[in-house]
């Protein structure tokens, strides 16, 4: 597996193809509701490569200039259950400390609490998030 921080075109089109195929298809999410305000050329995404062939990514982006939000963290089907989200979620938290970032925030599916718990995430006490299409807990980390 090669981990990259995508920085050009080709690279952040690997993070959109991961996110279609294995939420957006999966899930029956338009693509209005998968790609939102925080999908812009200058966000920055994970991509995780099996021999060049994209197979999971994260999105990050500044929420304030101590927190940023790591989201969209996917993986397609047939690579689940290897650790590869948790080395997408890793890697995530990796650049953000680089970026000067101190806390990592996600907004975890209310079915996935528990592996960013495992991550060393905390609940925020914030009531339960009803999305468009998850219900989701907001959790943060110190990095």
């Amino acid at each position: 597996m090669e981990v990259i921080r995508a920085a050009e075109t080709w690279q952040q089109a690997g993070a959109y193809y991961v996110r279609i195929q294995a939420m957006a298809r999966k899930h029956h999410i338009t693509l209005r509701q998968e790609f939102d305000e925080h999908d812009t050329p200058e966000t920055k995404y994970i991509v995780i490569l099996d021999e060049d062939f994209p197979v999971a990514t994260a999105r990050v982006y500044p929420l304030d200039e101590t927190r940023a939000m790591i989201g969209r963290v996917v993986v397609l089907p047939e690579y689940r259950h290897r650790g590869i989200g948790t080395l997408a979620v890793a890697e995530s938290e990796k650049w953000l400390r680089d970026l000067g970032f101190r806390t990592a925030v996600v907004e975890s599916r209310d079915n996935k609490v528990e592996f960013y718990r495992q991550m060393g995430y905390e609940e925020t006490g914030d009531e339960l998030i009803e999305g468009d299409t998850f219900r989701c807990i907001r959790m943060t980390k110190d990095l």
